[in-house]
């Protein structure tokens, strides 16, 4: 080999991405072997965002308290005649059962990631139903949440601040780690995780809805090994010039987030829109809820320093878009205002892989110049543009979702992370719109100067839609602020 001509070849690569060859890039690595003590939530293309192992359905002997207290606990539970039977949440019972029965377990010496994982979840789920009882009777009662209670009692809170400590979490309900992703069994084991496939572990209210809700989710991050898999490949191809391989994993991006989203699309079928107030109250947070958390939350018998304040469960701490954004680039230019400061706070409330990923990809990403490699090609930019157009067309079922199921049924103006209702999720919206604009621009002015034949995708009446669509945003929050106020400045 000629290894001169071999180095200039190199430098020449680099020269053309804009790097130097000291470049820090490297790529993803995880484990490939797991044992009983790797965390559950690694990112791998084997398992994407979900558990590496399928979660623990059910709780040791050693904690049969806690367990018997999840078994009662839902608003109905279903009996083995298939008839429902009210649980300790009907009647606002769970509260006054769970101080005269669950001890306060030690935790302390557990290592199993599995029972880690499975007690954050369950402890978690009585939390919530713990402080968040009242203002489920009074929602029910008379439409008002009132306040919730300002405290969590040491059978609670000592186990689950340690835990949460043990796996790098927030000592509250999570997405991942509590109310969707370590929520589910599979049917059939020998079957993969498929929303058919499966049933929930916990819930609050018992109703088919919120299953569905939760098992929508699931099914949808079933898909990500792919994300995980071509995100990695994409990054790779940029690093070593490999425009092929770009294009290809690019096109693959593509076909999985198609996927999702129709996963996603499944939703208003399987979680019924009226339901979905049935259960959410469980699943706020503490969080800028000052008129149901006026004072936080204490955890009594922990070392917490005064109450405590936490974002509540929300979509929002999922990894799909999150990865997708930091890929193509987008998360840098979302808007420098507050909605954006509450995303990035968002992405704190994940397993600790996740929250790593995340800033692998995007470090990765901005080094790389993905977006910049991505303009250099007509083929590759289209590539870039479908996708950016997958992350629109998610973050635009999830903006319709928010008005029929939420905006639509309640004049409450927190969503359930803490985050403002009728601005938050347009935000992100408009900032996807406006970079489809510019790129389909770009796009179009290259393919003129090239002369071919436009691509049936993005035509000038994409272009316009895309437009279209920013009016019809821009009209949306205009509209809400006789509901939630004047909300955007």
């Amino acid at each position: 080999m000629n290894f001169s001509l071999a180095k200039q070849a190199v430098a020449s690569v680099f020269h053309r991405l804009g790097r130097s060859q000291s470049s820090s890039y490297s790529t993803w690595t995880y484990p490939t072997t797991v044992n009983s003590t790797t965390p559950q939530f690694i990112v791998t293309p084997n398992n994407g965002f979900l558990p590496h192992s399928d979660p623990l359905e059910r709780l040791p002997d050693d904690f049969h308290h806690l367990e018997s207290l999840l078994q009662k606990m839902p608003l109905q539970i279903k009996t083995d005649s298939g008839s429902y039977k009210e649980g300790l949440l009907s009647e606002g019972n769970f509260g006054e059962t769970l101080v005269k029965e669950l001890p306060v377990y030690d935790v302390a010496n557990i290592t199993d990631s599995a029972l880690l994982m499975a007690l954050f979840r369950d402890y978690t789920f009585a939390a919530s139903a713990y402080l968040l009882e009242p203002c489920d009777l009074g929602n029910r009662i008379s439409g008002n949440f009132g306040i919730g209670r300002d405290h969590l009692p040491a059978s609670i809170a000592v186990p689950l601040v340690k835990i949460a400590n043990k796996i790098g979490a927030k000592p509250f309900m999570e997405y991942a780690q509590s109310y969707a992703l370590y929520n589910y069994r599979r049917k059939d084991k020998s079957k993969p995780v498929t929303y058919d496939n499966l049933e929930l572990i916990r819930q609050f209210s018992g109703l088919p809805s919120e299953s569905g809700f939760i098992l929508v989710h699931v099914d949808m991050v079933a898909k990500t090994k792919g994300v995980v898999e071509h995100v990695i490949g994409s990054l790779n191809a940029v690093a070593v010039n490999d425009r092929l391989n770009f294009n290809k994993h690019l096109r693959e991006l593509v076909t999985v987030m198609k996927e999702i989203n129709g996963c996603m699309e499944k939703m208003w079928k399987r979680s019924s829109p009226s339901d979905y107030l049935k259960f959410r109250t469980f699943i706020l947070g503490t969080k800028n809820q000052m008129s149901i958390f006026p004072k936080g939350v204490e955890y009594r018998g922990t070392d917490l320093d005064g109450p405590q304040f936490f974002r509540g469960e929300s979509g929002a701490n999922d990894s799909i878009i999150p990865t997708i954004d930091n890929f193509l680039e987008l998360t840098k230019k979302m808007p420098k205002n507050e909605m954006t400061n509450i995303l990035k706070d968002f992405r704190s409330y994940r397993p600790l892989d996740h929250s790593n990923w995340l800033k692998w990809v995007e470090d990765s990403a901005s080094e790389l110049g993905i977006e910049k490699y991505a303009k250099l090609s007509t083929d590759s930019l289209q590539l870039y543009i479908m996708l950016l157009d997958e992350v629109r067309d998610f973050r635009t079922r999830h903006w319709n979702f928010a008005k029929e199921y939420i905006i639509k049924r309640t004049a409450y103006p927190t969503a359930t992370g803490g985050s403002p209702m009728a601005s938050w999720l347009p935000n992100q919206l408009y900032a996807v719109l406006r970079m489809l604009q510019d790129k389909s621009l770009v796009y179009r002015m290259m393919m003129e100067k090239e002369d071919p034949k436009l691509d049936e995708f993005v035509t000038k009446e994409y272009y316009n839609k895309i437009s279209d669509q920013l009016q019809s945003l821009r009209k949306d929050m205009l509209s809400m602020e006789d509901i939630y106020g004047r909300y955007r400045k």
